[in-house]
């Protein structure tokens, strides 16, 4: 399938985001406000314009995935009360990866909620620094978070269960040592939907993809994700950043009354294809380099 222009106006964005150091000042897409909306199932959206927050809402307590920043937890906890539900009824927070933009939070989100916090075994370190042993950032003092005490270390494969929710946490490494890709099944309308939460498939400006020395598995981290990532069934496509799967042209459908605006398996294929395409262009480009 032809990669569509929208995501790659997209791809752009987020390069443009991480160019610019991640700051949110430098990103008013990450602290803008968006609608709290229901996708399917028990799976709400509770996150900003384009840092996305996931509620998984059941009758034993809820799971929130991405605290996102220190600065997003107000707005997190306004959006799941608006639908309804309680902010301390969240018992499990995870994540996408170990970036502040997506994990600054946490610590906060505990203090309010007691809520237990999984990681993924190769961020664990990371998220107990507050960023200081990350491979790319842990020297840049801007890109440290609070640490939030880790009560779950999560492996490839694990399952994280909150009454009748079951989700499926895929490593998906490169982007962090622990990129989480997260997937779980939800009824909407008599039908199952494969929900796929994209962790992050992106190489940021100045990885060092050949003769990483923090960092020596790096490439093949990012093709053994992809590999993981094209064989992932997926209805519902989502990630860690609305912009990855295009939040706010499938939310202005969804709120004209298309609420199939999410199922979007050739998107999901395309969007994959197109960041595979970009590592492997970088990846030839680096080994050239080296020669």
């Amino acid at each position: 399938m032809r990669f569509r222009k929208p995501y790659a106006g997209i791809v752009l964005f987020v390069a443009i985001c991480f160019a610019l150091k991640l700051t949110a000042a430098d990103n008013p897409a990450w602290t803008r406000p968006f609608p709290p909306f229901h996708i399917a199932g028990n799976l709400y959206y509770v996150g900003s314009e384009d840092l996305a927050s996931y509620l998984i809402a059941t009758p034993q307590g809820h799971i929130l995935i991405n605290s996102s920043l220190e600065s997003s937890v107000p707005l997190i906890k306004q959006s799941v009360e608006t639908l309804g539900f309680r902010f301390s009824d969240v018992k499990i927070l995870l994540i996408s990866h170990a970036h502040f933009d997506h994990c600054a939070g946490s610590a906060e989100v505990q203090r309010l909620t007691g809520a237990k916090y999984y990681v993924m075994d190769a961020d664990k370190e990371v998220v107990a620094s507050g960023g200081k042993l990350d491979f790319q950032y842990g020297g840049d003092k801007s890109m440290r978070f609070p640490v939030a005490h880790v009560d779950r270390i999560l492996h490839d494969g694990d399952r994280v269960e909150l009454g009748d929710a079951v989700l499926v946490a895929h490593l998906t490494a490169g982007h962090t040592k622990g990129t989480t890709t997260w997937s779980m099944d939800e009824m909407e309308g008599g039908r199952t939907l494969r929900v796929v939460i994209v962790g992050s498939p992106n190489v940021n400006p100045g990885y060092k993809l050949v003769g990483n020395k923090s960092y020596p598995q790096i490439a093949a981290d990012y093709e053994h994700g992809f590999k993981v990532l094209k064989g992932m069934p997926c209805d519902v496509f989502l990630g860690a950043h609305g912009g990855y799967y295009g939040l706010q042209a499938k939310y202005d459908r969804w709120k004209s009354g298309d609420h199939d605006a999410f199922i979007d398996p050739e998107g999901y294929k395309a969007y994959i294809d197109d960041r595979e395409r970009a590592f492997e262009a970088e990846l030839k480009r680096q080994s050239a380099n080296t020669r």
